[in-house]
């Protein structure tokens, strides 16, 4: 089969095209034919060793955590999946070097499997792994707030999406808007304005603005009960000015950067603000899949789609092109990066 590959850390140039026998599952493990696989943040951060140890020696590893397919074969001890049945993964590439979904055939315990609804396509599958699951996780954590989604679940509250056209700022407009929620997102142009209303963002405001707290204001003059942030360091004073008391801000991100952030104890401390830090990798086994459970559901209902007319322009790659599929991304380009690895039928 065909594999994208990387012996050592750095740029997207050390991603290769290779070979690889197919392997058999085992015990409470499925062969999983990817279809479509997709690129994330995490993925070009885990290739370039971001998060790794200075010049430590890896093993030859398969790229990208995202993907969706077709189950091609099942191990002993496997209830639940046959041969046939579409799926999508979740956080493949964490359960071993050789099983991230950039190659032809992936083998995972069941467990990482989620059975695609019908009327979602492999790209929603593949698409909407590690954003809406991220997204999912944001929208649960306030204190009074619901622990799990469904249509009226965030009935009167209002939620505030940081960087609305980003992929987990999209999925976030559109499970919030699936479960209810009044939805500001903000963006830094026009043309991501756009992208934000067609994912169902009731009320979009642009930055850089002086005026931006008294604009969510206006939007939600009692206060947000809710922030989604990518962009924490930037955006920490802006919390104070526009959360209700007991507010919660669900932070996944620092604008790119892993540095302190600063926060003002004072109107903190006076709103009792909760700040909840959020990641996958650890968020638990249980969480990850009500999670699962709840975007299956938007899925379903067709609340959750991918496209431009969502919010979600698609850019395609082919598996010989993963290393340029990895530069998009990593470059920021706006909208969802797919790569088509085999073909669907």
């Amino acid at each position: 089969m065909k594999a994208v590959i990387f012996r050592r850390h750095g740029g997207p140039e050390v991603l290769s095209l290779t070979e690889r026998d197919v392997a058999n599952p085992g015990p409470g493990e499925v062969r999983v034919r990817i279809v479509v696989s997709a690129v994330n943040p995490t993925d070009w951060k885990a290739r370039s060793g971001m998060r790794a140890e200075p010049g430590a020696e890896i093993p030859e590893t398969v790229p990208n955590q995202d993907g969706a397919g077709v189950v091609d074969a099942v191990g002993p001890d496997v209830t639940g999946f046959a041969p046939g049945d579409r799926v999508w993964l979740l956080l493949a590439g964490a359960y071993g070097p050789s099983s991230g979904t950039a190659q032809e055939y992936t083998v995972l315990p069941a467990a990482k499997l989620v059975r695609l609804p019908d009327g979602a396509g492999f790209d929603e599958g593949a698409g909407f792994g590690i954003p809406a699951l991220t997204a999912h996780r944001a929208l649960t954590v306030a204190e009074d707030g619901p622990a799990r989604l469904a249509p009226g679940a965030l009935d009167g509250r209002t939620v505030l999406v940081s960087g609305g056209a980003g992929a987990v700022g999209n999925a976030a407009i559109q499970l919030g808007r699936w479960a209810g929620a009044t939805v500001i997102a903000t963006v830094s142009s026009d043309e991501k304005a756009a992208l934000a209303r067609a994912a169902g963002a009731h009320h979009v405001v642009r930055y850089p603005d002086p005026d931006l707290a008294a604009r969510i204001r206006e939007a939600a003059p009692g206060g947000v009960d809710l922030v989604v942030e990518v962009a924490m360091g930037v955006n920490a004073k802006l919390h104070t000015e526009v959360l209700r008391p007991r507010g919660t801000v669900a932070v996944y991100g620092n604008d790119r950067g892993t540095g302190t952030v600063s926060l003002d104890f004072g109107p903190n401390l006076m709103l009792n603000t909760r700040y909840q830090f959020l990641v996958l990798y650890t968020v638990g086994e249980d969480k990850l899949r009500a999670g699962a459970e709840d975007v299956n559901d938007a899925l379903a209902d067709g609340a959750l789609r991918l496209g431009e007319d969502h919010g979600v322009p698609i850019h395609r790659f082919t598996l010989e092109d993963t290393a340029k599929a990895h530069a998009a991304s990593e470059e920021g380009i706006t909208g969802k990066v797919l790569i088509d690895v085999t073909p669907a039928g």
